[in-house]
């Protein structure tokens, strides 16, 4: 397992309300609740079911149920906006830990729609920090990531200054903000995060770069790697970040307002993903997998990747997964359900 300073292991009286806790990794994070030992009825979904479904959810655990009740044996799903605050009112009620999840995560549409991307995560997460000022909570944890800091010097830390490159990345900076302005100002014991590029198990509706590159192979289509390839990311595996975020939630009151880099510290290029998946898979059966090169694309960084010792420091967290290990239990996941 990660580092830990005990913090990990949960506590009695948890409810978890998980926001796009169907997606990707809201699945894998019940996973982890569920295997930490949080009871089904002790962890509620709110979801608007763009990236995820009851169904996909009960690859993790058939106890789930539309409106199942806190305490019913079963997780709760319950389908709804987060901008609808009267919705999330009402979900939310008796929840003890919340992680807000749920957003308009592509840089791409961003671009091609900042409006709408404005409206998800910026009115989306200050709907649920004023609901957790309404109905206090011990901890609300913000997934962000490192767009807010644009092409920074590397390795980027909790002190790089912002200088968002896409409309994606001011808003996720603003949701930031918002989430430090209620710790402040209200009290809310806020922890935000700010993921690497995660990838893993579950993540078939993701647009991560990992995901798309083995859906287009077992398609038969040749990887599409946008500029030459040389760019870099900070991959962390999905079961590694899960573990990052059970342990800020339950030590939120005592970082209240802090911003922690989550990811591995190590710089990969998207050629080397690309290659260590094609002998991944060509260890599996899948053979001739063939790369494309196109434009790149607006609002993309050259180089990012993160310094974790905060994260280390103060939550007692460091990953642990290698990527060759993480990308081959990606690729074997992906090859037993394309089957």
């Amino acid at each position: 397992m990660s580092v830990s300073n005990g913090a990990s292991h949960r506590s009695d009286g948890e409810r978890w309300f998980i926001t796009g806790g169907c997606g990707f990794i809201g699945r894998n994070l019940i996973s982890l609740l569920l295997g930490q030992g949080v009871p089904l009825g002790s962890i509620r979904v709110y979801d608007n079911h763009s990236a995820g479904s009851l169904d996909d959810l009960k690859h993790v655990t058939q106890a789930a149920e539309e409106g199942a009740d806190w305490g019913s044996g079963l997780i709760g799903v319950w389908q709804g906006d987060v901008r609808d605050a009267l919705a999330v009112g009402r979900a939310m009620q008796g929840s003890t830990h919340v992680v807000h999840l749920a957003a308009s995560t592509s840089v791409t549409r961003s671009v091609e729609d900042p409006l709408t991307d404005c409206q998800h995560n910026v009115l989306g997460v200050l709907t649920m920090l004023e609901q957790c000022r309404t109905h206090p909570v011990e901890a609300f944890v913000f997934a962000s990531s490192s767009a807010p800091l644009g092409a920074a010097a590397q390795p980027i830390t909790e002190e790089t200054p912002p200088n968002p490159a896409s409309p994606y990345g001011a808003s996720k900076l603003a949701g930031e903000g918002y989430c430090q302005a209620y710790a402040n100002c209200f009290d809310v014991p806020t922890s935000i995060l700010r993921f690497g590029n995660v990838y893993g198990i579950h993540c078939n509706h993701t647009e991560s770069v990992v995901a798309r590159f083995l859906l287009r192979a077992l398609e038969g289509l040749p990887l599409e790697i946008y500029g030459d390839g040389t760019a870099t990311r900070d991959f962390v595996y999905v079961e590694d970040l899960c573990e990052a975020i059970a342990l800020a939630a339950r030590q939120a009151r005592t970082h209240a307002g802090e911003i922690y880099q989550i990811a591995t510290h190590r710089e990969t290029t998207v050629n080397e993903i690309a290659n260590i998946l094609a002998s991944v898979l060509k260890d599996q059966g899948v053979e001739g997998v063939t790369v494309n090169h196109a434009q790149t694309r607006v609002g993309d960084v050259q180089r990012n990747f993160s310094d974790v010792a905060k994260a280390k420091r103060d939550l007692g967290w460091e990953a642990r997964t290698s990527l060759q290990e993480g990308l081959s239990k990606t690729a074997d996941w992906f090859l037993q359900n394309s089957r």
